[in-house]
């Protein structure tokens, strides 16, 4: 997980991974009733969702698992963190009688971050000096800036927090803000305290 990255700039940002969705395919349809029937806290109710939520204390995490095979992981702080919880997930299933035939195919889906830069950033002159942003302060109160590489989205506020999403990889955040904050410095649109 970071907890800050490496920019040369006025201000060292901290950035932490708040979740990570993960996808993963297992290749095979599931008899989600059987898994209700060896795991009672699992949730599943078909009338109102086509999934059962699976929940991890360790890590702290909820995966949604569909009869195609499909699941989907939410909770996660970290890549590593999202993988290791579909696995410990496919390993309960197969080590209670759940046939599961293979590993699953799994992917980073989305990266969300919080962001501090630590000075303030004036949104409106923002909004009208960088190209792919979008502010309307009546509907949000932070601007919305859509980068291209990497290719994330960034909430900026004027308190100079920011959220990241949209990342496929980790390591793309940082880069996202520092070359934010680079951008932020040479247009003079953030001030440190």
């Amino acid at each position: 997980m970071f907890r800050g990255c490496r920019i040369l700039a006025k201000k060292k940002a901290i950035i932490n991974i708040q979740n990570v969705v993960a996808t993963a395919t297992l290749g095979q349809d599931l008899d989600l009733d059987s898994i209700v029937r060896v795991f009672p806290g699992v949730e599943y109710r078909p009338e109102r969702f086509p999934g059962l939520v699976y929940r991890l204390k360790k890590p702290k995490t909820a995966t949604l698992i569909f009869r195609s095979g499909k699941m989907v992981c939410t909770g996660a702080k970290s890549e590593r963190q999202s993988r290791k919880a579909v696995m410990k997930v496919v390993d309960e299933l197969k080590r209670n009688g759940i046939v599961i035939a293979g590993n699953p195919a799994i992917q980073t889906q989305n990266i969300v971050a919080s962001v501090v830069l630590g000075g303030s950033i004036d949104i409106e002159k923002t909004a009208y000096s960088m190209k792919g942003t979008m502010y309307e302060p009546e509907q949000f109160p932070g601007l919305i800036y859509r980068m291209e590489d990497p290719k994330v989205v960034v909430l900026l506020f004027a308190s100079g927090n920011l959220v990241c999403v949209g990342a496929k990889k980790e390591e793309e955040i940082p880069r996202a803000i520092a070359t934010l904050q680079k951008t932020l410095e040479e247009k003079d649109l953030i001030h440190y305290e």
